[in-house]
């Protein structure tokens, strides 16, 4: 397996003139496009080569990368015992790497085989030289130990490529890559039955091919990292990366957001026909990169939730203690605090809490909604505590049992105090007294209402006035009197404006109003 894996990346290292030659040694079509070429190469190579073809790969790889034989002969003052040309020696690729010599790191050239060229450039006596060559910096392995933060959202399936360091193999400042995997049966069944509409209405699948791209460090998990001037192809098509986030100060050069990178689209669903990822990228000083390939399956904040609420939720007895803490008198203060206030409020949707949620790396007792953290979380994944502004990642969330407790036994307030035992009450808002005066009405008699109605001497004779006079001065308190002016045919209205108006009589005798509807 090893050398299956040592002689594909020496085929994906070959350019057209080397692929051709193999195709042709090979009794094969050697015409079309590098990627058709490459990709006949390696169906030779995975049906089962010949060892003559083999042999004729690692030919056409040393002709491809004559300075990792060239470069020794130059060497200074070394003596011929630091090779350990006997039979117990091993790889010569650390002491290349000394020599400033970079073979791909995939590949293990040793000097066990009399026959090797390589091996008959060591036993060339070398002359002894005082001019020193700089050593370059150590080659990275070619699959670092590596650990990439796990993803929320995503449950891994299985590892197409495991995680690879993107070596520099010439001194130019752009480099590529070529990687190849293939999918079995069972992968291409689950990705074709997996479609499905996802979050936003669009319709992909939830079982995916996913890349994601980090530094070579080992100190720790790594976050999605991409290097600089990143470009990937993908079966020879072009794959479209993230856009830019706008830089923070003027003067500093725009970077990609880290995230995996869905390549499912492009991916030959079939396992007879391998797929191949090609990886340019600018080399940068002090840097090195590494790359991974996985099936994974999409989830749903929904998911997520569930998966939340089937972990349990946190005995009330632990934010009891959190509460006793944080009150509990502190000597060397002069300000000691006797109660706690807290919202019911979610910082989030600014609504009453339903799923009162925390991180358990949180200080505060604030809690904030799970089922919309998960949901905005969804859509941009920063997993930043709304309430301390903090990191709170999805398997530090805790749902809190004493919140529970207070949001199911008081519906009607949204914020409460605890008290130094641990205890709660509701901070319910204080009812204003208001005081209801009643209304003072001022007493009109019946003749100045009168004169406040505007009517004309035409449409109202002196008899009818004098007949309404009498009227108002004999009806009983609180009866209504309804007045209507009649002339040439046509309703008038005894008011000023069109619309019925209703006024408010005090008498002298009662206390009751009398009321008029004006028509």
């Amino acid at each position: 397996m090893a050398d299956f894996e040592e002689l594909r990346n020496m085929v994906s290292s070959f350019r057209v003139s080397e692929l051709q030659v193999l195709l042709g040694f090979a009794g094969r079509n050697k015409s079309g496009r590098k990627h058709d070429l490459l990709m006949r190469a390696l169906h030779i190579l995975k049906s089962g080569c010949s060892p003559a073809v083999q042999i004729k790969i690692r030919e056409l790889y040393r002709r491809r990368y004559p300075r990792t034989i060239e470069g020794l002969s130059d060497l200074p003052a070394i003596k011929p015992a630091v090779f350990n040309l006997d039979s117990s020696s091993s790889p010569i690729q650390p002491d290349l790497a000394v020599a400033g010599i970079h073979p791909l790191p995939s590949t293990s050239v040793t000097a066990r085989s009399p026959s090797s060229p390589v091996s008959s450039v060591f036993l060339q006596d070398t002359k002894p030289h005082f001019e020193m060559q700089q050593p370059s910096p150590p080659i990275p392995p070619v699959h670092p130990d590596v650990r990439l933060k796990s993803l929320p959202f995503y449950d891994v399936l299985d590892v197409l490529i495991k995680p690879t360091s993107l070596v520099q193999s010439s001194i130019q400042r752009f480099q590529e890559k070529f990687f190849i995997f293939a999918l079995t049966p069972q992968q291409v069944r689950e990705i074709c039955i997996s479609r499905d509409f996802l979050p936003g209405g669009r319709r992909d699948y939830t079982v995916q091919v996913q890349i994601r791209l980090c530094l070579a460090e080992t100190s720790c998990p790594q976050e999605d990292n991409y290097p600089s001037s990143l470009c990937i192809k993908v079966n020879g098509k072009l794959f479209p990366l993230p856009g830019f986030t706008p830089p923070p100060k003027n003067g500093i050069e725009q970077k990609r957001p880290g995230r995996p990178l869905n390549i499912t689209s492009q991916v030959r669903l079939s396992s007879a026909v391998p797929n191949q990822i090609s990886i340019s990228w600018a080399s940068e000083i002090g840097k090195n990169y590494s790359m991974s390939v996985y099936l994974v399956r999409q989830l749903t904040s929904a998911m997520l939730l569930q998966r939340l609420k089937m972990k349990g939720i946190r005995n009330p007895d632990h934010s009891r203690a959190l509460i006793k803490e944080k009150l509990t008198a502190d000597p060397d203060s002069e300000i000691a605090t006797t109660s706690l206030r807290v919202s019911l409020m979610c910082p989030l949707g600014k609504m009453r809490l339903t799923i009162p949620c925390r991180a358990v790396t949180c200080t505060h007792l604030q809690c904030f909604d799970a089922a919309l953290y998960l949901q905005m979380n969804e859509k941009k994944p920063t997993w930043i505590c709304p309430v301390c502004d903090k990191k709170a990642t999805y398997e530090s969330l805790i749902l809190d049992g004493l919140f529970m407790e207070i949001l199911n036994e008081c519906s009607d307030v949204d914020e409460i105090k605890f008290q130094e035992d641990g205890s709660w009450c509701p901070m319910r808002p204080k009812k204003e007294a208001v005081k209801v005066s009643s209304p003072q009405c001022t007493k009109i008699e019946s003749l100045d209402f009168l004169s406040l109605i505007p009517v004309d001497s035409q449409y109202c004779p002196p008899m009818f006035l004098d007949s309404l006079t009498s009227t108002l001065t004999s009806s009983a308190p609180g009866s209504v009197i309804t007045l209507t002016g009649h002339h040439e045919n046509n309703s008038t209205h005894v008011s000023s404006s069109s619309r019925s108006e209703t006024g408010v009589i005090t008498s002298s005798g009662g206390s009751a109003p009398d009321i008029i509807s004006l028509d």
